[in-house]
């Protein structure tokens, strides 16, 4: 279709007619949207986004992510049916635009989208309605505000390639963040995942902050890690091809094939996401004629995996995925970095559709909220699937998100001290996530951490206070009678603690014998005939009736089976045998159930 000729385009906004006989196309937009088609510097953007606070007070919002080096503030509205605040069970959603500045396209597509919500709003538009009212939006025109101002001050004609791209300082921010995939690939090799380093909410490496940052880029991170994001988008330019994590590609090993080297373990989702704003925006999979600057990269498609494309270390797309809850996909809106004035109109209608399309995405797949007990949200608690190495994490009140495509999958919540939960949860093709939430009880495991640390995490004997036989004493003699090793050793009777040691050394005694005989049997049942095995078969129950008169219910005696030919040894025996035998070294603490 041929975009609208416009009259004096330099001076003014106002359009003539289209020629007779022409045809509007579906998602044509209409002149009378009154809709402004220009664009906007600093001072014009901050404008038009007071103006649309005015106009929609109740949906909109206006607030800074920050500061660039030369002190412009890096603005964002908000759009939602309860501004400013975090709606538990409701997904945050942004489009972020201008992180290079001479790459206007971006920010002009996020103002015209601020202004056609606002309006279609107003209007009862139940499509707008359902978004307002079920997504929290964040739309940031633009993350580098001092290189736009460079790039507008030349214009459209006169801008080159390069001018505007980086920051003042000389950062390209999206490749300015922490490479936070050689620590989890690093991990990885080690066997320390997830058991020392976590597949997700990796965090940032010491000093990062400290180092070669750019103003914007700390600002960027600070947002990131305060609002809950499920879902976003950065628009760029220089090319047209939606473009999926990773983006930096991983070192080769020789039992990996090309495809692990770049994938994530969302890497499905990640392309039915990519595919929902190519597929929608009107030319983006019309590569014919092929790409920006060489034949079609992406197979007809529209989108491309980064790293097999143009890996880069560090990206905007990486870290988000790594770092937090949220996927993020780079959408490269055409090969003309900044177009004119005259050609916006026809690139709105190009991505509107898909704009509002990849929005309502955030909605696939599963999400509730994980509570105790007593109904308490539980913050920060891990989402996990099983065959996706990737978890996710609640939110401060307790809610989680999780994209997943179709089909059945096992999800695990799990939080410090209590019982994880699983759940089979299903998600279908209808709209709408999947609610999946959980319950989740105590667990004593903090308890017993506690106990460890206090005893230095050494092993821990159980002195129990059950009373001696009546007519016996504990080394199995007739009450009165003490054995004359005994009353040398002990000094006199010996006193409890030493009758409590003896009795867990003629358990020891005990267990150590069982365990001869029974290797014995088993040797003897081998090389003897079967007439043998029947007679010591027909002796055990003798035995099994005199067992039943002991007084031990250690948890260890039915391990091993009870020979005929076991007799209980005398005292002198056992005190010479343990001698004999040097038993593990006994430690000098005792610890008691009644005293926790």
């Amino acid at each position: 279709m041929i975009a609208p000729m416009c009259i004096q385009p330099y001076a003014s906004n106002v359009c003539s007619p289209l020629p007779t006989g022409s045809f509007r196309s579906e998602n044509e937009v209409n002149p009378t949207d009154n809709l402004d088609f220009r664009h906007h510097n600093y001072k014009d953007m901050r404008q038009m986004m007071k103006v649309i606070n005015e106009e929609c007070p109740n949906i909109t919002r206006i607030y800074n992510i920050g500061k660039s080096s030369a002190g412009l503030k890096m603005y964002a509205m908000e759009i939602s049916d309860n501004p400013g605040e975090h709606q538990t069970g409701e997904p945050e959603f942004r489009y972020t635009a201008g992180l290079h500045g001479n790459e206007a396209l971006g920010r002009e597509l996020l103002l015209l989208l601020m202004q056609f919500m606002c309006k279609e709003y107003n209007e009862n538009n139940p499509r707008v309605r359902r978004l307002v009212e079920g997504v929290r939006i964040h739309l940031v025109p633009s993350l580098n505000p001092d290189a736009y101002e460079l790039a507008y001050e030349m214009g459209s004609e006169m801008g080159n390639w390069g001018l505007g791209h980086w920051t003042e300082e000389g950062y390209d921010i999206f490749q300015n963040f922490p490479d936070l995939n050689s620590v989890l690939w690093g991990a990885e090799d080690r066997g320390w995942v997830p058991r020392i380093v976590p597949n997700h909410h990796i965090p940032l490496p010491e000093n990062f902050l400290n180092g070669s940052v750019a103003l914007e880029t700390k600002a960027i991170i600070n947002w990131m890690e305060r609002t809950p994001f499920v879902l976003g988008a950065n628009l760029q330019g220089g090319e047209k091809v939606v473009a999926y994590p990773f983006d930096m590609q991983r070192p080769p090993k020789a039992t990996w094939n090309g495809d692990a080297l770049r994938e994530t373990s969302d890497d499905t989702m990640f392309r039915w996401l990519a595919m929902s704003y190519a597929h929608s925006h009107l030319t983006m999979t019309e590569t014919q004629r092929g790409s920006c600057h060489t034949d079609d990269i992406s197979g007809g498609q529209g989108i491309i995996n980064r790293a097999s494309w143009k890996p880069v270390v560090g990206s905007m797309n990486d870290f988000s995925y790594l770092h937090t809850n949220c996927f993020e996909l780079s959408v490269f809106l055409g090969c003309d970095k900044f177009p004119h004035e005259s050609e916006l109109p026809l690139e709105w209608e190009n991505n509107r559709e898909a704009l509002l399309s990849f929005i309502e995405q955030v909605h696939r797949g599963i999400k509730g909220i994980v509570r105790d007990m007593e109904g308490k949200p539980l913050a920060n608690a891990t989402i996990s699937v099983d065959g996706v190495k990737h978890d996710v994490k609640t939110a401060a009140a307790g809610d989680y998100w999780r994209l997943l495509n179709p089909g059945e999958y096992r999800v695990t919540a799990r939080v410090d001290g209590y019982t994880l939960q699983t759940r089979l949860c299903i998600v279908g093709y209808n709209s709408g996530a999947t609610p999946c939430s959980f319950t989740l009880a105590k667990s004593n495991w903090d308890r017993i951490k506690q106990i460890m640390v206090l005893h230095g995490k050494r092993p821990i004997r159980l002195v129990t206070k059950a009373p001696p036989r009546v007519g016996s004493d504990i080394s199995g003699g007739s009450v009165g009678s003490v054995d004359a090793t005994k009353m040398g050793a002990t000094g006199g009777m010996g006193g409890t603690s030493a009758n409590s040691h003896n009795a867990e050394r003629l358990r020891r005694l005990r267990l150590m014998r069982l365990r001869k005989m029974h290797q014995q049997r088993l040797r003897y049942n081998f090389s003897t005939a079967t007439p043998v095995a029947t007679t010591t078969t027909t002796a055990a129950p003798t035995t099994t009736a005199e067992l039943e008169t002991e007084s031990t219910t250690s948890w260890y005696d039915s391990w091993f089976p009870v020979e005929s030919s076991y007799t209980e040894p005398t005292p002198a025996e056992v005190f010479t045998e343990i001698q004999e035998s040097e038993p593990t070294q006994d430690y000098t603490f005792e610890y008691k159930f009644e005293d926790y």
